[in-house]
């Protein structure tokens, strides 16, 4: 058998590496000076960034983008050290080919990157902020180029895609230092309104952490079938979660001190039930007015007693005695 051809293969192989071996230990170093140069350009953008007091999230965004743009123009002039044939513009030709399908294929994680950008470039919410998604409720945890991350205040982590909160409305509960809240009071209609107002404004304000400018209030707000409302408004600094449930605590015991002992009523829903004569003499008996029921006019059907009465009068004596017995 003739390995003549395959030695010369190989060794034509072997030629063209030795001839090779410079560009790949040139595009090697060329490599990891790139890789100090990404460092460099890192650190130099984080620095910039922190003078212009952006948020953590966006300095961490554009220190990664730019470490990774340099490192892949490091590998683009490595490529082309190493195979001299290999040129920029023939990879751009390449990825024109393939760019439509790539793009349906990562529709969704581009979409979600572009968004997150937006989201740290615009800021309409920053880590640490308190914001309220459709179900989901929470403190955000961090922003990142995919998805957001908040901790719901039982202690759950939601993942939410960047491009849900784009587009979506979003409720930023801290976004301003105060925060206003409410509570519906219920007194009786037989209580002075301007009074039970003024001791419910007067409970407010003794309140710690309750604002005096804004000044709370109280406002009727329904005549309901057993109260009259009172809607109780105040402010807080801050609105945090933890504030809000604790300052309403606080508001609503001192309001219900505060009511009874002036002799507010509290009134909580009552029902009044009307019962009609159900006796044999009466019942069915539309001439006769019971309690809730007007009493009928003219000619109205005969109460089932007398019905009964009138059956047992017509039977044959045979048949009575039975109904009777």
């Amino acid at each position: 058998m003739d390995f003549s051809i395959a030695w010369q293969k190989i060794n034509q192989m072997g030629r063209d590496f030795m001839a090779l071996l410079p560009n790949l230990l040139f595009g090697v170093v060329v490599f990891v000076v790139f890789i100090f140069i990404a460092r460099g350009v890192q650190s130099l953008v984080e620095r910039l960034v922190q003078n212009r007091g952006q948020s953590q999230s966006l300095k961490l965004l554009l220190s990664r983008l730019s470490y990774v743009a340099a490192l892949i123009l490091g590998i683009l002039v490595t490529v082309t050290i190493m195979v001299p044939s290999f040129t920029p513009a023939s990879l751009l030709s390449a990825l024109g080919v393939g760019g439509v399908a790539i793009g349906f294929a990562f529709k969704d994680i581009f979409q979600n990157f572009l968004a997150g950008v937006l989201l740290l470039v615009t800021e309409p919410f920053r880590i640490d902020d308190q914001i309220k998604y459709k179900d989901f409720e929470g403190t955000v945890e961090s922003i990142q180029t995919r998805a957001t991350t908040i901790k719901t205040y039982d202690g759950r982590r939601v993942v939410i895609p960047n491009a849900e909160l784009f587009i979506n409305a979003v409720t930023v509960n801290t976004a301003y230092d105060k925060r206003r809240l409410q509570y519906d009071i219920g007194i009786g209609y037989g209580d002075d309104i301007g009074r039970a107002r003024q001791l419910i404004v007067e409970a407010m304000k003794g309140v710690d952490g309750v604002l005096a400018d804004p000044a709370p209030e109280a406002l009727v707000v329904d005549l309901a079938g057993s109260s009259v409302n009172i809607r109780a408004r105040w402010w807080i600094n801050p609105p945090r979660r933890a504030d809000i449930m604790d300052a309403q605590d606080q508001v609503l015991e001192a309001i219900k001190n505060t009511l009874t002992a002036h002799g507010i009523d509290l009134p909580f829903p009552t029902q009044q039930i009307l019962w009609h004569d159900q006796t044999e003499a009466t019942d069915g008996d539309r001439k006769s007015q019971r309690e809730g029921w007007p009493a009928g006019k003219g000619d109205v059907p005969p109460s089932r007693a007398a019905v009964q009465q009138q059956a047992a009068a017509a039977a044959p004596p045979e048949q009575a005695e039975k109904a009777a017995g």
